[in-house]
């Protein structure tokens, strides 16, 4: 049976035009995500990943090439995409509650509704204890758990996440990942995440869409080939050494 495509992204080119010169940063780029699966896109610095996920999000249009949710051509932000990117951008004088909530405000559900959404997040998120607390009480861990609970809020289609982990330290990284594989089995949110964490991406997501450089473009997709219940034994499976090299040899070709 084939899976229903939540997001579709056909052609997509960017240019950037400036006074001197043009710049092209993506060129000829197709992927999709479909319904519940969580995929990675995958690439050096500058190769393109975050104006991309940019472009997914409706905050930068294409040149070429459009962008689909669920057959819905997107030509701006929607509340059908959630994104987290690398800084947190939480409002520091909101507290965790707060925080989760303010999606739902713009969304202009109603109060009884939004707090039983935000109590239900605070659950799934394991930050009930934290709810009443300022982002500058907690650590860069739990503000990108608030971060991801505030995405998730309204119910998004599709949850785009640009570098999520990026800044956080290799130990809150590890218990990060794992926390993100939960999550996303609790919720069965559609995911695409942008790394360049060659580990990272294996260790995630079910696809992987390579992007090179010069400008990006999609060089190659690889099926991962664990299940979706997967722990961090499957680093030591060869299958995830071999990919690991093969992915490596990609990125520096």
């Amino acid at each position: 049976m084939t899976l229903h495509k939540k997001l579709e992204v056909r052609g997509v080119s960017k240019t950037f035009t400036g006074r001197k010169a043009s710049i092209a940063a993506l060129e000829g780029v197709d992927m999709h995500v479909d319904h519940g699966e969580l995929v990675c896109l995958l690439g050096a610095s500058g190769c393109g990943k975050s104006t991309l996920l940019s472009i997914i999000g409706g905050l930068e249009p294409t040149t070429e090439g459009e962008v689909r949710i669920d057959d819905e051509l997107v030509i701006g932000p929607g509340a059908d995409r959630g994104m987290v990117f690398q800084a947190y951008s939480l409002f520091p004088w909101l507290s965790v509650s707060r925080n989760i909530e303010f999606g739902l405000e713009v969304a202009r559900w109603p109060k009884a509704r939004r707090r039983e959404r935000v109590d239900e997040l605070l659950g799934i998120m394991s930050l009930r204890e934290f709810a009443g607390s300022l982002p500058r009480e907690l650590s860069g861990g739990l503000r990108q758990r608030v971060a991801i609970a505030r995405a998730l809020g309204p119910e998004p289609d599709v949850l785009l996440l640009d570098e999520p982990f990026g800044a956080l330290d290799a130990e809150t990284k590890r218990h990060m990942q794992d926390f993100l594989l939960s999550v996303w089995h609790r919720t069965g949110t559609t995911i695409l995440m942008v790394t360049h964490d060659v580990e990272e991406a294996i260790y995630l997501s079910q696809r992987i869409y390579v992007l090179a450089s010069r400008p990006g473009h999609v060089s190659a997709v690889i099926d991962v080939p664990f299940g979706a219940n997967r722990g961090p034994t499957v680093k030591r499976d060869p299958r995830f050494l071999d990919l690991r090299d093969e992915l490596g040899d990609l990125l520096v070709s």
